[in-house]
């Protein structure tokens, strides 16, 4: 027989009706002692913690001839340490106006009170590179989320089964570079590099890059022509891996050198959105406003949003920032990012500069 469980204490030890005080003390007691245990063996989740760095524009310096390439040392208002990077790290930018832009860290790894970012100026692009140049004076306060590494180094005998190193910059391309080649030359690797541009007022850091001697050879445009992707890659023999940052044209022609180089590994970073690979066209409507764009099968959903001045949000337009997250109210979408969870996915959620409708498909985006 299965006896009935007791919510509250028996009247008394002995079952009479009028209430046995010991026992009920007794029973208090142990009410409390369990109350507390509980609260023990179910802590609160902790607080989410803000990784929000403040960030001090505490130098400028013109890095390039042509003086549209403007070098920015940043550290905490109180000088403390900050978060550690390795080479090939990024840091994004909270500007004042709101813009987020993300910017290759370009300094010493070893310098802990500072960071270092340097950027073109590009008049007709999305105006962050003008805010910079126009509006970062020294003393100016910026907001981060601190360093993140997407263009990892990692060295021949420290990680890596290559033989020798080859970096190949393109004018900008060289900030993510830069802090490899110092750590590749202080670790004594075979490592080689050409570095390309318009012409040699144009080409940022050209002191800092001298400064390694015969290993580097610098080719512009204007003296030599433009380069082609067997020069840009040298002797490559088995056992190189490639290091390259620069313009699409250069990424592109590269990989198509080395398609089939198996013995050869390829690592890149783009600094523009990349071409959109078997697009269709489709339509999205903005919820805010009832307007409908229509987005071709060559351009991202970011891009037909900006084409038709729509407020979104964008920085990396590559996939990997998740800057440009929106809510998708209706439709399918088929995703082309590796950064989302599924979770998210479930949720609606889409990445504006990779991500788009198929065929013929429609969204409704929460804009």
């Amino acid at each position: 027989m299965r006896l009935p469980r007791l919510r509250t204490a028996p009247p008394s030890a002995s079952g009479r009706t009028r209430h046995d005080v010991p026992l009920s003390l007794t029973d208090a007691a142990i009410t409390t002692l369990w109350a507390i245990s509980g609260a023990v063996r179910r802590p609160a989740a902790p607080a989410d913690r803000d990784h929000t760095l403040t960030l001090q524009i505490v130098e400028r310096q013109v890095v390039a001839r042509d003086q549209n390439v403007v070098a920015l040392t940043l550290a905490a208002p109180d000088r403390r340490p900050l978060p550690p990077w390795h080479p090939g790290a990024h840091l994004d930018i909270h500007l004042p106006s709101g813009r987020i832009r993300q910017y290759s860290l370009c300094g010493d790894p070893g310098l802990r009170t500072c960071y270092r970012i340097a950027v073109r100026r590009i008049p007709d692009g999305g105006g962050g590179s003008v805010e910079v140049h126009d509006g970062l004076a020294i003393g100016t306060s910026v907001t981060s989320s601190g360093p993140r590494n997407a263009f990892p180094l990692t060295v021949p005998g420290y990680g890596s089964p290559a033989q020798r190193l080859r970096f190949i910059a393109g004018g900008i391309g060289i900030t993510p570079v830069l802090p490899m080649l110092g750590l590749a030359d202080r670790l004594g690797v075979d490592w080689s590099m050409i570095y390309a541009g318009r012409s040699q007022e144009s080409i940022p850091f050209l002191d800092e890059v001298r400064r390694f001697g015969s290993r580097i050879r610098i080719r512009t445009d204007d003296v030599h022509g433009v380069p082609t992707a067997e020069e840009l890659l040298g002797d490559c023999p088995d056992g190189t891996t490639v290091y390259t940052c620069g313009p699409a044209p250069m990424l592109t022609a590269i990989r198509s050198e080395l398609a089939g180089r198996d013995d050869v590994e390829l690592h890149f970073e783009r600094f523009a959105a990349a071409p959109v690979v078997d697009g269709t066209a489709f339509t999205a409507t903005i919820a805010s406003t009832g307007a409908t764009v229509t987005v071709g099968p060559n351009e991202t959903l970011l891009s037909a949003l900006r084409r038709e001045l729509v407020a979104a949000p964008y920085s990396c337009q590559q996939g990997f920032c998740g800057t440009c997250r929106i809510l998708v109210t209706n439709g399918v979408v088929q995703h082309r990012d590796t950064l989302l969870t599924e979770p998210e996915r479930a949720g609606g959620m889409m990445l504006t500069c990779v991500s788009r409708a198929p065929d013929g498909g429609h969204l409704e985006l929460d804009l």
